[in-house]
């Protein structure tokens, strides 16, 4: 597996910064200070790019024998630059204070569907990952 280091500067304009800050600290502030904000409805931002089986398969699942157009969460692997162009967009024009991932689907059950079961663990962590570095990139 990929060894990430997540660590961000001391001196960033973001309100909270991981390894410095109480993330409970920060929550229980935001939360008592204003009106926090969460979005990440993927599936409807993902219909707006009109995507077809060859771009959910894309190289990787060219050949992968089941159709899965549909699968939402497996963008995160095979189109990971229009799930962290979301995330971000979330982020910059809706304002939102927390976002949701692209994993609404990233079970067991929901993959059985697509015989992608073997792939949840890749699906939640890529998910996750790209809304990270989408969280610090606007940061």
């Amino acid at each position: 597996g990929t060894k990430l280091d997540w660590s961000q500067p001391a001196n960033t304009k973001c309100p909270f910064v991981r390894g410095r800050d109480s993330l409970r600290t920060h929550l229980t502030q935001l939360f008592q200070t204003r009106m926090a904000y969460y979005d990440g409805a993927m599936g409807t931002m993902i219909q707006k790019e009109k995507l077809e089986e060859e771009d959910f398969c894309a190289e990787r699942f060219k050949n992968f024998g089941v159709p899965i157009k549909g699968n939402n969460d497996v963008l995160s692997i095979t189109q990971p630059e229009i799930i962290k162009k979301i995330y971000k967009l979330y982020l910059e024009e809706g304002c939102s204070d927390m976002i949701g991932t692209n994993t609404f689907s990233s079970t067991t059950i929901a993959q059985a569907d697509y015989k992608m079961e073997h792939l949840v663990y890749e699906l939640n962590y890529e998910g996750a990952r790209l809304a990270r570095e989408a969280c610090d990139e606007v940061a």
